[in-house]
């Protein structure tokens, strides 16, 4: 079995999830191709042959700087071409889904999303998903000829740390740099900000928090635990916080190692984006609330008192 994994960069350094989809391609046991396209890709697949992602494919070009699903698409179609993977292997994040989408259409073949395994049974790949919320896991057995596109979830597999690997300098044709789209420049919305998906430890605040004036008290709990700020539905769609922080059916999956609800009641839309997570924590009043359903540890107390208290704690034991 040939699998390409695809890696993907920003402002010139590898997302952390690269590493993960290196480990879960090497548990196939196949011949392994990485692909990675920038500005100047040569640094980044040396990075990622150290870490054992086989034959490493560089693409370097100006037009690679910024992410653009209709050039990477066109690159990767080109590469496929070439190589005839039988699985293409890409992150379940924000540019990870839309870009295999894309891919798997251009190239007429099956998809499935958002993995949690891989492996391969009397000779056929075989992954698992998640469906309704997690409460139904899905088997799905790839029988087609077309090549299989396949997004995994951040955080099931650990990082490769190690293995062979060899970079090789791929070349594209003109026509692959042609797009109806131009990026100039991409601004965060928030420098230093953890990413929600690639997060271990994860602090999320709920309408218990009664006003946005109050979100810094959850805020300082996460940056004394280094851990991503995440929220619910309903302070999103009141306007406290912008969308980006959203964990839920509507916002982000995410599977942290340890995940903290303050003030979330616990509605499914919200539990169907988080109860994956290695360890949940609750903070809530009300001892009734669905929340405490799925958490490993629950407080039932007032967030207001129970979370300055645990900032403390944490800032003392871990000098912060």
């Amino acid at each position: 079995m040939k699998v390409l994994v695809v890696s993907l960069q920003k402002d010139g350094k590898l997302a952390s999830v690269s590493f993960e989809l290196l480990e879960a391609a090497k548990t196939l046991e196949g011949e392994l191709y990485t692909v990675i396209m920038a500005e100047q890709a040569e640094s980044l697949a040396s990075e990622l042959a150290s870490r054992g992602g086989g034959k490493v494919l560089a693409v370097s070009h100006p037009i690679l700087r910024y992410y653009n699903d209709e050039l990477y698409v066109n690159v990767l179609s080109e590469l496929i071409a070439k190589y005839s993977p039988d699985l293409i292997l890409g992150p379940a994040t924000f540019y990870g889904k839309a870009l295999l989408a894309r891919l798997a259409a251009q190239n007429g073949g099956p998809m499935a999303s958002d993995v949690t395994n891989l492996s391969v049974e009397d000779g056929s790949l075989v992954v698992t998903r998640p469906n309704y919320g997690g409460s139904v896991v899905s088997r799905i057995v790839n029988n087609s000829e077309k090549p299989f596109f396949v997004t995994l979830r951040p955080k099931i597999y650990p990082e490769s740390k190690s293995g062979s690997g060899e970079v090789v300098s791929e070349s594209i044709d003109a026509a692959t740099t042609e797009s109806k789209t131009t990026i100039k420049e991409m601004k965060v919305e928030s420098a230093g900000s953890v990413n929600l998906t690639e997060a271990d430890i994860i602090v999320s605040a709920g309408r218990g928090m009664k006003g946005p004036e109050h979100l810094p008290i959850v805020k300082e709990l996460a940056d004394a635990l280094g851990a991503a700020f995440g929220a619910s539905r309903a302070i999103v769609d009141a306007g406290w916080i912008p969308y980006s922080h959203q964990v839920g059916q509507t916002g982000k999956t995410v599977n942290p190692k340890m995940y903290v609800a303050v003030g979330i009641s616990g509605a499914i839309q919200h539990l169907v984006g988080m109860r994956t997570s290695g360890t949940i924590v609750a903070v809530n009043k009300d001892k009734d609330a669905p929340i405490f359903s799925v958490a490993n540890y629950g407080i039932i107390g007032d967030a207001f008192e129970v979370v300055p208290a645990l900032t403390k704690k944490f800032k003392l034991e871990l000098g912060g």
